[in-house]
């Protein structure tokens, strides 16, 4: 089963550690995501709750006649204090900070964030159900940089403490294939970029 991971596009505000906030796709976000999904076809879109996903999945899934279902465990990472500013005000405010999570998420918690390791476990719980509960052969997840990355460190082996050095472009399909068991299938070419101002 090949399962299609799909970030949203640009949002409203611009490049910030939004997290958990619900903040809106822009115009051009909204373009990015059209452009993104021509020619694919599912039959069902799942989507983080938050309105820069949801928005396009409901909306795609209204044109495309299909279900869309919402799953909560498919948000973003919560920044806590870091949630709504930039890389430039962060590293006016906590530069210390944001270089020992750039080093290594998985140690270096943002203060009043969610710790790493629960992204990762409530994203693998979450994509354990879609993948053996759901009888859709062509599935298309809308969703966001941290699960995204989740996922594909899962694919390619990358320890989660090497997190942020994996690409996730925004408004791009994302191909996983997915085992009988649900289990992800291992991709060792997984190429990985570094993107720490991105993750977001």
């Amino acid at each position: 089963m090949l399962v299609h991971l799909l970030r949203h596009g640009e949002i409203e505000g611009g490049a910030r550690y939004w997290g958990g906030t619900d903040v809106a796709l822009s115009s051009r976000g909204w373009l990015q995501m059209r452009t993104a999904v021509v020619g694919g076809s599912w039959d069902l879109i799942v989507s983080s709750p938050l309105r820069r996903c949801a928005a396009f999945a409901q909306a795609l899934a209204q044109e495309r006649r299909v279900p869309c279902r919402l799953e909560a465990d498919l948000r973003e990472m919560c920044f806590g204090t870091w949630e709504g500013y930039s890389t430039a005000e962060l590293m006016q405010r906590d530069a210390e900070g944001l270089r020992l999570f750039w080093s290594d998420p998985s140690l270096h918690t943002p203060p009043g964030a969610e710790p790493l390791a629960g992204l990762h476990a409530r994203v693998m719980a979450v994509w354990q159900r879609l993948t053996t509960a759901s009888d859709c052969r062509h599935l298309l997840v809308v969703t966001h940089g941290g699960p995204i990355r989740v996922l594909r460190a899962v694919q390619s082996r990358t320890p989660l403490s090497a997190l942020l050095s994996i690409d996730a472009p925004h408004a791009t399909l994302i191909g996983i294939e997915c085992l009988p068991n649900g289990s992800i299938a291992v991709d060792a070419r997984e190429s990985q970029r570094s993107t720490s101002a991105e993750y977001r």
